[in-house]
């Protein structure tokens, strides 16, 4: 299971037991984010995604798995699907939870027509993502909340009220908003506060919605008979329809997109129930 962008593995705290019930489940940081180290990630927008990948992979081969379920939410899914491509012969059906990165940004003349024909359908980025996009158009936004100390879960709670309550049936509290910040507040070995994931994210991406490399253009070299779910929230600020438009690229591959209900990008924190159902019933399709 591979996280989001400024997550860690503690976001699927309400998926991995149900999950795990039958089956082995694996879940890790990021490079960059979590408890995962802080290499120096290139510029170059292709180089920063290998750097994610390879990563994964020498992960697999340490683990020492020989096939898997590969799932990826939002930042992970984007990442999951180029591991796909490059190591087909690993990955036993793909999981695409709301993936970030999939479409190609509009042009300037059709945007503003796409985005009026979308407005009564589904809900524009929340204010956080509108906030960051804007900070991250200038630096590392990441960089504030570790320069900030002890204030930085007050920033967190700020910018990411939504996250608290996502995980009010388990914490109380603000357990959940401090996780987030630990993810992202953590230093190199040397203590010295230079930013990582957020880094190799900014590389590969423009105006924070868009990659510069978008996956779109690359689903054509998944493997045929690779079996492909996209999962997403029927209430994301991600369109759903780019899914549709993998399968039909896809052609006779096995790709199905699936929506769930009163769930927004956050999907498997929303509705964690259903989502853990479909991705049990998923599963046991590859059993």
């Amino acid at each position: 299971m591979v996280h989001g962008f400024g997550g860690g593995v503690g976001l699927w705290v309400q998926n991995l037991d149900a999950l795990s019930r039958s089956r082995r489940v694996y879940a890790f940081d990021l490079l960059g984010f979590g408890r995962s180290s802080r290499p120096s990630f290139p510029t170059d927008p292709s180089l920063a995604e290998e750097l994610f990948v390879s990563s994964i992979e020498q992960w697999r081969q340490t683990l020492g798995l020989e096939r898997m379920i590969l799932l990826g939410h939002s930042l992970g899914g984007y990442l999951a699907a180029s591991y796909s491509i490059q190591h087909p012969e690993r990955v036993a059906h793909l999981i695409l939870v709301d993936p970030w990165g999939f479409p190609e940004r509009p042009q300037p003349h059709t945007e503003r027509s796409l985005s009026q024909g979308l407005e009564a359908k589904r809900p524009g980025p929340p204010c956080w993502v509108k906030a960051v996009a804007s900070i991250f158009s200038l630096f590392n936004p990441l960089a504030i909340i570790r320069a900030a100390g002890p204030w930085g879960p007050g920033l967190v709670n700020r910018f990411r009220p939504d996250f608290k309550s996502r995980f009010e049936d388990l914490f109380d509290d603000d357990t959940m908003t401090e996780y987030l910040y630990h993810c992202n507040a953590q230093t190199p070995s040397d203590y010295s506060p230079l930013p990582s994931g957020e880094v190799g994210f900014r590389a590969m991406s423009e105006f924070l919605g868009w990659a510069k490399r978008p996956m779109v253009q690359r689903v054509n070299l998944l493997a045929p008979s690779m079996p492909v779910t996209m999962l997403y929230g029927a209430r994301s600020w991600v369109d759903s329809s780019t899914g549709n438009h993998v399968a039909a690229l896809r052609g006779h591959s096995p790709t199905r997109v699936l929506l769930i209900d009163e769930a927004s990008h956050h999907v498997y924190a929303d509705q964690p129930e259903e989502f853990n159902h479909v991705v049990v019933n998923i599963c046991n399709t590859v059993d």
